[in-house]
This record gives structure tokens, sequence and C-alpha cells, in this order.
């Protein structure tokens, strides 16, 4: 495989850095699989450790994204696409997320990009999971990339998350698509500013066997990992003080989708990911 816009297993580094109201920092090495939808069924039949919809030591299973039910993953997100003034004309979908590991997988953030046939990117579909079973989407159309290869996108949290974070929030995305290499920084806002902010940077590979391999040796028990860590810093953080916020409902819809002009483009000032 030597496009590169194709799918590929990135590996890299997530780092957080929260700076109220207690200053808090975590890092932690991740792999992730970018899967372009429509080579899902030649991606099964290609590699002995990914299966898809069966039990492997890699695997990913339609029901773990989108609305859970395994229909079409393509068709929901060229829905919520059109719902969000985006048009649609079957250009490929590729899926940065975690893979099922030993069938188990939990992923915080899965990220869908939405490509025309010409390779225009044209859309962003950031997918949350939270600690709590639950999930919300943001469909955010892709109005402008920036000079410098990045694409700047803004909206109101709608959906909990952190134990220690409210509602009242706003996020700001960065994202240079994945190429080479991949960086995504999600900045989040309150009325004072700056509360946290999160960055994966990651460097792309050929989907092989042998880099899977290679990717379960180098971080063992990765989604374990991911699971644990997450209720560990979670605890350091409540040692240090940070008061709890009480869990609302989820919103009653499962996507947030930001109409066309709405997804506010960042100016290019802003510093690069």
């Amino acid at each position: 495989m030597t496009e590169i816009s194709r799918s590929a297993l990135f590996l890299g580094d997530v780092t957080h850095a929260r700076l109220r109201p207690k200053v808090h920092k975590l890092a932690y090495k991740i792999y992730s699989l970018l899967i372009d939808l429509d080579e899902l069924d030649a991606l099964h039949h290609r590699l002995r450790l990914f299966s898809v919809d069966r039990f492997n030591l890699f695997s990913f299973h339609a029901k773990d994204r989108g609305d859970r039910s395994g229909r079409d993953l393509k068709g929901q997100v060229e829905a919520a696409m059109r719902q969000s003034g985006v048009e649609t004309d079957g250009g490929p979908i590729r899926l940065l997320t975690m893979p099922r590991l030993l069938g188990w997988a939990f992923n915080p953030l899965s990220v869908f990009f939405c490509y025309g046939q010409k390779g225009d990117l044209r859309a962003v579909l950031w997918e949350v999971d939270n600690t709590f079973g639950e999930r919300h989407g943001y469909m955010m159309p892709v109005e402008q990339v920036g000079s410098d290869g990045v694409v700047r996108q803004a909206t109101d949290k709608h959906f909990y998350v952190s134990p220690f974070m409210n509602l009242d929030l706003r996020y700001r995305f960065e994202v240079s698509p994945p190429g080479e290499r991949l960086a995504i920084r999600i900045d989040t806002d309150d009325s004072e500013g700056l509360v946290l902010t999160a960055r994966h940077l990651a460097r792309r590979q050929d989907l092989t066997d042998a880099a899977l391999l290679k990717a379960f040796f180098m971080i063992p028990l990765l989604t374990l990992r991911v699971v644990g860590g997450i209720h560990w810093e979670a605890l350091k953080i409540w040692w240090k003080g940070v008061p709890l916020q009480k869990r609302p409902p989820p919103p009653r819809e499962p996507l947030s989708v930001v109409p066309k002009r709405a997804a506010i483009q960042e100016t290019e000032a802003h510093e690069p990911v």
C-alpha cells in the first residue's frame, strides 16, 4: 500500500494539560487505525491479525461506531453530512479510531474525515464516548483549510465527558488531516479562557500484520491501559481538590449537527498544531 490517504496505522502520543482550577498534565503512547470505510472488506481478507465484525487480535465492528446498530456506517455519516448542509458524492470517509483488542474497545474520541471524490475534505465528524457508556457526535463542515494545511473548527460543548468539567464550555479543534503525519489539538474554553488543551501527534505506517504485531507488543493491552489511565488520572485530579460536577442526562439527539458557516473557522494567525 503506497497511497498515504488510504487505510493506515498511526503510532504516536496523546497529551493533556489542564490549567484551571488546578494544573494537571498527562501523556501516554497510543496507536490508532485510519480505516477507509470502502476498504473494510479488503482489509478483512488481506490481514491475518485484523478482522471486521469477527473476533481477532485486532478487529473493527461496525456497531462500535455511529448509532451502534451495525447498519451501513458510511451511509450514517453521509446522512449527517447532508443535515449539516454538506454535499455528498460518494467520496471516501476515513475513520481514525482505536481497534478492538482481543474483542474489546473503548474510544474516548473517534474522528471521521469526510472527503469528496476529488479528494477535498468536506466535513469532520468528532465522535466522543464517555466512561458511562454514552456517545455524542459533532458533525462539522470544513469551509476552509488554512495556508498551513490545518482545519480549524469550533462548537459549544453539549456532552458530559469529564466528571470535573461542566457543559458551559466551548471546544476549538485544530487538525492536520492524516497524511504522513497526524496532528490534532482540542482546546476547551470557559468564559474566562483556556481550561484544557489536548493533543494527539502521530506518524503513519503501512497497515500490515507485521506493523500490527509490533504495535501490540510496543504498547501492550492498549485498551485496558487507556481505560485504567482515565480512572487513575481522575483519582489524582480529585485528590488535588477539584470538585466533581453532577452528570446531566445525555443530549436528546445523538448528534450535534453544526450547519455550514456556523462551524467557526479560527484565523490563520493561530499557532499551527
